[in-house]
């Protein structure tokens, strides 16, 4: 299995308490010039950690256990089947700030067709964990290859990283596209162009 899908290892041996994550961010508030214990920080490391678990609550999800139930009442089907412009706020592995963005997935059922919301779903799994664009496009391509066995499967995101727009070179306007595919999507021209279309349109 591909390390990019594979569900990352959370044993209660490498994970710190609560009490110890909030203690870091104290640490980070000291760092900064900060004074933690006055008045309008006393809660600032609870606030955080309770954030984190929103913002990373992907490490505890598999993407291709939102997959495995298929509809067996639509058969014959033979055509794409496209979800896009998916929100998404993800974080930057490298900075931890925010990737925002929409993604575009699709994927070319050849038995197994799936409820349009686990796209969406598998999207939201990969977003919320630390990510860099290029792994989360083709973990998310590889889950629903691995999962359902498609004709093929096309994923496209356009995102603005703020480690790049708030910070650094500070180009606030900036977008980065990438794009995953996979069997016919790879293959046959006609369909990427078509999937391509389908999501300016």
């Amino acid at each position: 299995m591909s390390d990019v899908i594979k569900r990352p290892d959370f044993t209660s041996e490498n994970r710190p308490s609560r009490q110890e994550a909030e203690k870091a961010v104290e640490t980070l508030l000291r760092y900064i010039g900060e004074n933690p214990e006055r008045t309008g920080l006393i809660e600032t490391p609870a606030r955080v950690v309770r954030s984190y678990d929103e913002f990373f609550k992907g490490y505890e999800l598999d993407a291709r256990d939102e997959l495995r139930k298929t509809f067996e009442d639509i058969t014959g089907f033979d055509d794409m089947v496209l979800v896009k412009a998916i929100d998404f706020v993800s974080h930057c592995e490298h900075h931890m700030v925010p990737i925002i963005g929409k993604a575009h997935v699709a994927y070319w059922p050849n038995e197994n067709v799936v409820g349009i919301s686990k796209l969406a779903r598998v999207v939201e799994i990969f977003a919320k964990r630390l990510v860099s664009q290029e792994n989360m496009t083709r973990g998310i391509s590889e889950a629903i290859d691995d999962a359902l066995a498609p004709k093929g499967v096309a994923v496209m995101i356009d995102a603005n990283h703020q480690c790049m727009s708030t910070r650094g070179i500070n180009k606030a306007a900036s977008s980065t596209v990438t794009m995953h595919f996979t069997g016919l999507f790879k293959e046959d021209r006609d369909a990427q162009r078509r999937f391509m279309d389908m999501i300016t349109a």
